[in-house]
């Protein structure tokens, strides 16, 4: 029922205002998610443990103030990382103004999995729809005026691609975005 990639027509991103590119993205939501995992499940989730091993369950994500949503492709992965089965319906996009109330998404799977990857899935979520929102306020205060509003190094540490994303989908622009290896 999810996305099976990232492209910039997913999120109402032109192509010409896509700076980072759709493998950066990728790699990047592979990396924090399985970052994200390690620190919170480490070797194993105890509270998960409690619940049967075949139970599954059924989970409405619903927004508790007005927001700009971005982060959905990190919340998914989280999810199709311990139960590549989940099924997740979206009933809006990333770069989307969302209400207080909102049903954001309906989710299904195994119990155990949607427990564990829960918490680090609603932290992306919740983060960079933060950054998102908060851009987008800003890109409407200077609106018709010449000024723009641009993400900066000022990230996370390890979310830098992550917030970079989330700027795009509120509204900002995105400097480019260049990574290069010691030879």
């Amino acid at each position: 029922m999810g996305r099976t990639g990232i492209r910039a027509e997913d999120f109402r991103i032109n192509e010409h205002q896509m700076t980072i590119s759709t493998t950066l993205l990728q790699e990047a939501i592979g990396h924090n998610v399985e970052t994200a995992l390690a620190e919170d499940v480490g070797s194993g989730d105890l509270t998960a443990q409690l619940i049967p091993a075949a139970q599954a369950a059924r989970a409405s994500i619903i927004s508790r103030e007005a927001a700009v949503l971005c982060g959905t492709a990190w919340f998914e992965a989280c999810f199709r990382r311990l139960d590549a089965k989940v099924e997740i319906k979206w009933f809006t996009r990333d770069g989307e103004a969302v209400a207080a109330g909102q049903t954001l998404a309906e989710i299904g799977g195994n119990a155990r999995a949607l427990l564990s990857a829960e918490r680090p899935a609603l932290n992306f979520l919740q983060t960079l729809s933060a950054t998102a929102t908060a851009t987008r306020l800003y890109a409407e205060a200077v609106k018709g005026t010449h000024a723009k509003i641009m993400d900066t190094r000022k990230t996370l540490p390890g979310l830098r691609v992550a917030q970079k994303y989330a700027v795009k989908c509120g509204g900002g622009i995105t400097s480019a975005l260049v990574f290069t290896t010691a030879s």
